[in-house]
């Protein structure tokens, strides 16, 4: 198990600047990647091959201007994040169960 982290930085000073980004964004968020911060997405993958699959549809998606960064962690990794809300710790979110990929 394993997570495809998405960070971006992309350019919305025209029109087509922020066309580009809100379909990039709304293209992770179709692919099943979640918004974990402003320009930070991630998504689970049950396997390599998913990682895979996802890395090579996501670079099929970046806009042309811009910076965009991709980050593979496994589960492990991700369950030791230190997430803290208005002060108050809590838990990062749990890989979905295998069945709820289908």
């Amino acid at each position: 198990m394993a997570w495809v982290m998405v960070f971006f930085d992309l350019p919305v000073g025209t029109k087509e600047e922020r066309k580009a980004a809100t379909d990039f964004r709304h293209d992770l968020i179709e692919d099943g990647y979640f918004m974990v911060q402003f320009s930070v997405y991630a998504r689970p993958c049950g396997s390599a091959d998913r990682v895979d699959t996802h890395v090579r549809r996501l670079r099929a998606k970046i806009p042309a201007k811009g910076e965009v960064r991709g980050l593979m962690i496994s589960d492990a990794q991700w369950g030791r994040m230190i997430v803290v809300r208005s002060k108050k710790e809590v838990s990062p979110e749990e890989m979905p169960q295998q069945l709820l990929f289908f």
